[in-house]
């Protein structure tokens, strides 16, 4: 694949599809990879998606700032007053954690799976699917009557193993972990709550890593300048604010079904274009 510089008209937009996309349980690095190859015949390059995420993640930062701030603090009291460990947000804090640990060792193990045969779109297009039925699985058999203070370090850990799916476009990173912690009795809005704390540490690390390769992406992805990726990430951060609030609210009365439909549709328009030769899956 030959590197073509991005214009500002691609960073714009992808930062758009970004924003929007990220927390929706529907596949923000699918999304991109397939809105790329439509539009511009190309791929942003998982690196440019891992940077962009940086704002959406700084998102998550801003809007749970008290939450963040008030399980760091317990955590640290935590580590040095034994009398302390068993507040729930000290817990939480080591949830936090130990869920993370999955999505970094596959995530580092199979970087370049990843950021190259990962990215097929017929395989996005299958992921699309097969997790919109996972969706409506948990959806469907979930109980949704625990709140996120019953959360436990079990819960953590399967969550967490369900984040690292998400490295394979099409998943959904926010779909697979509220998706299992549906399936866990979890409300739909604790396992959303948990879902954006657990994404913190994880996407905040990729996208620093990347951030070499995004300004110099190696045989594959768009070439985006410094100052693109700087705008495409503020804006996947305003945006990413918005969907944030508008989809804790949105999940508190509204079932994950709506989402497993646009999957299924959006996969199956996906299927059609690559079998009618419109878009290339590589």
């Amino acid at each position: 694949m030959i590197v073509e510089s991005m214009t500002w008209l691609q960073a714009i937009v992808l930062g758009v599809i970004q924003g929007l996309t990220e927390f929706l349980p529907i596949s923000s690095s699918g999304h991109l990879r397939i809105v790329s190859e439509l539009f511009w015949d190309t791929d942003a390059g998982a690196s440019f998606t891992a940077v962009t995420q940086l704002g959406t993640e700084a998102a998550v930062l801003v809007y749970f700032a008290r939450d963040i701030w008030r399980i760091a603090m317990a955590w640290f009291r935590g580590l040095f007053d034994p009398g302390k460990r068993g507040d729930h947000d000290y817990k939480m804090g080591w949830y936090v954690i130990v869920g993370t640990i999955p999505v970094g060792v596959l995530g580092f193990l199979f970087k370049d799976q990843v950021r190259t045969g990962a990215r097929n779109l017929w395989l996005v297009a299958t992921m699309l699917i097969v997790f919109a039925l996972v969706i409506a699985a948990a959806e469907y058999y979930g109980r949704k009557r625990r709140p996120i203070e019953q959360l436990t370090l079990k819960d953590g850990v399967i969550m967490g193993s369900a984040q690292a799916l998400a490295l394979i476009p099409g998943v959904s990173r926010s779909g697979g972990t509220i998706s299992a912690g549906l399936f866990l009795g979890l409300t739909r809005e604790a396992a959303a709550r948990y879902s954006f704390l657990l994404a913190i540490p994880a996407v905040t690390a990729a996208g620093l890593f990347s951030l070499p390769d995004a300004f110099a992406p190696a045989g594959e992805g768009l070439n985006a300048s410094g100052a693109q990726l700087i705008v495409a990430t503020l804006i996947a951060f305003v945006i990413g604010y918005v969907t944030i609030a508008w989809l804790l609210r949105f999940v508190v009365d509204h079932s994950m079904y709506w989402f497993v439909g646009y999957r299924i549709i959006l996969g199956l328009l996906v299927f059609g274009l690559l079998g009618t030769g419109v878009i290339s899956a590589t």
